[in-house]
């Protein structure tokens, strides 16, 4: 089974190095700013002339907004919007005009309907100071030193790691991956490499492949098993809020940008923002590590796992939720199983957002019309059977994967496409009539084929 995943591995710059990785990234935004003004300003050209009353065939030619028609017109014209071109790699620039063609599409398809979520705006200009410094290699010489301790990049030379290769350099090394390129990042104020592999990976089954789990995640505990087990939430952002909220203050105390007066940020300022960003590098760093070993876990041992649809965006709203929402990665959770069950010879199933887990009895299939968020345990007013809420709902979801797996069929279907509804369950309460919700979005998530990235649903 072939997927393309990433290895990520920090890096120990030396100043030298780290002046070079900077001019880099500034030459892929300056290719980038340049390439926006350019389609800017042909679009209001455009736009001007039709307002004279000129027909299309005598207005000013488009410039193509894809990565290829970019690239020419860079090339064109780099002799003069950058002459030091020369001294930096070819990847630099590609990198700040495959960034704009990538957003540049996503916008018109966006304005075209053709792309789900929220409405994605126009491309914007990068700042030094406001952007996330970043460039990608996708040709050259890039390999892992045999030491595994370095790393080899164009025209950056030689970059030592802060951590062993050993898991990237054993797979190459033995004909199982393919380097397909590499991305240098900064984040939280340290440097990272990222190497996007094509990997073969062998075909594996759970520990228990007979084995359902039904998982629901929530605040109070981070994921509530049908197996009785309850997950805490650690609650990285709340343990942190105290350094954060007093590295803050420190912050808001020294001289910072001023974009009214065009006045730079002390040198002290630039530290204390430094060590902002780093506790909350530190924060992400702590969450994403629990919810690896967590969806790990689960996808190793179970064969089946059912999760829900979960409108996060819309949790998110809740203003007094909000930050512990955020702070627990429910989306995280739902897109890492996504790609490990597949990965580990596993289904994952995924209700219907409408489907009343909490509200059905997991012992006689009564739904209720009504049930508060602060009511925890559920009380069934048909056969009288107590339980926490949360187990509730995660002994509906487990048995929903019987039905899910009668419904979609045995092969694997689109996630969240099947067109089926999610079924009722015994007994409905009369405010909520079976088959009302509107559920076209239940189904199983196919296993990896080649080309399908880790990072997708």
């Amino acid at each position: 089974m072939k997927t393309i995943q990433a290895y990520r591995f920090a890096l120990d710059l030396t100043p030298g190095q780290e002046r070079a990785v900077n001019a880099h990234v500034g030459a892929a935004r300056v290719a980038h700013n340049w390439a926006l003004a350019r389609v800017k300003a042909v679009m209001d050209q455009r736009t001007a002339e039709r307002s004279y009353g000129l027909p299309d065939e005598l207005l000013t030619p488009s410039l193509p907004w894809s990565l290829a028609g970019l690239r020419k017109a860079w090339n064109a014209a780099k002799a003069d919007a950058a002459p030091w071109w020369g001294e930096v790699s070819k990847e630099a620039f590609n990198t700040g005009l495959d960034a704009l063609a990538r957003g540049l599409k996503n916008w018109a398809v966006s304005r075209q309907g053709g792309r789900a979520g929220r409405p994605v705006g126009f491309p914007r200009f990068k700042s030094r100071r406001r952007s996330k410094p970043s460039v990608r290699f996708t040709t050259g010489a890039i390999r892992v030193e045999p030491d595994r301790r370095h790393v080899v990049l164009p025209r950056l030379g030689r970059l030592k790691l802060h951590e062993s290769a050993r898991k990237l350099a054993r797979r190459v090394e033995g004909g199982t991956a393919r380097i397909m390129s590499a991305t240098v990042r900064r984040e939280g104020g340290r440097w990272h490499v990222s190497f996007t592999v094509e990997v073969q990976r062998a075909e594996r089954q759970p520990a228990r492949p007979a084995s359902v789990v039904g998982v629901d995640v929530g605040i109070t505990h981070l994921a509530v098993l049908s197996t009785g087990e309850r997950v805490d939430n650690p609650r990285h952002l709340v343990a942190a809020q105290a350094r954060l909220r007093a590295l803050g203050r420190v912050l808001s105390r020294k001289s910072g940008p001023d974009r009214r007066t065009g006045c730079r940020p002390s040198n002290r300022w630039q530290r204390a923002s430094d060590r902002l960003g780093r506790a909350h590098a530190r924060v992400a760093n702590l969450r994403r590590d629990g919810l690896h070993k967590l969806t790990t876990r689960l996808a190793r041992e179970h064969g089946s796992i059912v999760v829900e649809d979960l409108n996060v965006a819309g949790m998110l709203r809740n203003r007094r939720l909000a930050r512990h929402i955020a702070d627990a990665g429910f989306a995280e959770i739902c897109r890492q199983l996504a790609y490990k069950t597949g990965w580990n010879g596993g289904r994952l199933f995924v209700a219907d957002r409408w489907y009343p887990s909490s509200k059905t009895c997991s012992g006689c299939g009564a739904v209720k019309a009504k049930l508060a968020l602060h009511e925890r345990d559920y009380d069934c007013d048909a056969c009288g059977l107590v339980i926490d809420r949360d187990h509730n709902a995660a002994l509906n979801l487990a048995a929903l994967a019987a039905e899910l797996n009668n419904t979609a069929g045995s092969g694997s279907v689109a996630a969240r496409g099947a067109d089926q509804k999610t079924p009722a369950r015994g007994q409905v309460a009369m405010k909520r009539e079976p088959g009302t919700a509107s559920a076209g979005k239940t189904g199983t998530v196919p296993t990896a084929r080649r080309g399908d990235r880790s990072c997708a649903h």
